[in-house]
């Protein structure tokens, strides 16, 4: 009988890795830590991964933590992992994850080439994904790293239902999330919306139509991911200029940079907002009865009974 799954994680993601240690059935791996002076970091595994199958929990937040995953994995790889499975919620290079003008560089494959380049485990390597914007990201991890892409539909669906209730409509920040939503308006048997807008520039868009009736009802707007939070501003003003009673959100990575939760919640264009916990800024965010944060904890678990 082979030992436990051993779930270690990178700095920020140990809470989430707790959470999943929660479910019962796995086992805690714990990594030494100390910065230097100079800011140079000292990180000591403890325990042994010697012929172990192994989970590594972290998201590519900024460069540091991107290091951190691929510090980590290397040494468990050469510790004799039997398996490596780097679980990655929050995919962080979605904003070029293509080139669009000559020159561009396409951070979304470079980073996945260098993840990639971890040496294979002994039976092999793996990497789990969440939600991506693009799900063309998949096919930049080559090699022996073997992408898995999941979903947190499962989570989103619930919501929806909750902040809706009968008759609400689901929509769309744009025309470019239009499939994703009807799949989703389809599935709950509901109508969608879509808001047309055109750029302004880099930062400003102008919303020119909208395609629905949603005059009296209720909307929830789905999206991905929540970064500043202007497009989600627009589309919620659109429809609430539309007749609808009230508008809240629902979204799988909650980025929120800087004061964007706070000016999302003080535009008062939305009830509520709903997020997962895929990325770790979210652990720090304090707005009661306007924020809501789902875990997506027990779905990497189950993938992880399911996979193993």
């Amino acid at each position: 009988m082979r030992p436990p799954i051993r779930i270690y994680s990178t700095e920020r993601y140990r809470a989430l890795r707790d959470v999943m240690l929660e479910a019962g059935g796995f086992e805690a791996g714990e990594v030494e830590r100390r910065t230097f002076p100079d800011g140079e970091h000292y990180r000591r595994l403890i325990g042994d991964a010697d012929g172990r199958d192994v989970v590594l929990l972290g998201g590519t937040v900024d460069e540091a933590d991107t290091l951190e995953i691929y510090d980590l994995a290397y040494a468990l790889v050469h510790q004799g992992a039997h398996t490596l499975t780097l679980m990655i919620p929050w995919y962080g290079y979605q904003t070029m994850e293509r080139m669009e003008r000559p020159g561009e560089v396409v951070v979304a494959k470079t980073r996945a080439h260098l993840l990639s380049s971890i040496p294979l485990a002994g039976s092999g390597n793996r990497v789990v994904l969440m939600d991506l914007h693009s799900h063309g990201i998949t096919e930049y991890f080559s090699g022996s790293m073997r992408p898995v892409h999941l979903s947190a539909r499962p989570l989103v669906i619930e919501e929806l239902g909750r902040l809706g209730g009968e008759r609400f409509v689901l929509g769309a920040t744009d025309a470019g999330r239009a499939k994703w939503v009807e799949e989703l308006a389809n599935e709950l048997g509901v109508d969608a919306a879509f808001v047309f807008k055109r750029r302004l520039s880099g930062a400003k868009t102008e919303v020119q139509a909208l395609a629905a009736d949603v005059r009296e009802r209720r909307v929830v707007i789905y999206d991905d991911m929540i970064r500043t939070g202007g497009s989600l501003l627009g589309a919620a003003r659109a429809f609430l200029d539309a007749g609808a009673t009230q508008v809240a959100a629902v979204c799988t990575h909650g980025v929120f940079p800087a004061d964007a939760l706070e000016r999302l919640r003080a535009s008062g264009l939305l009830t509520e907002i709903v997020c997962t916990d895929t990325h770790a800024r979210v652990a720090s965010l304090d707005a009661p009865g306007f924020l809501r944060v789902r875990s997506v904890a027990g779905l990497l678990t189950d993938f992880l009974r399911g996979a193993s």
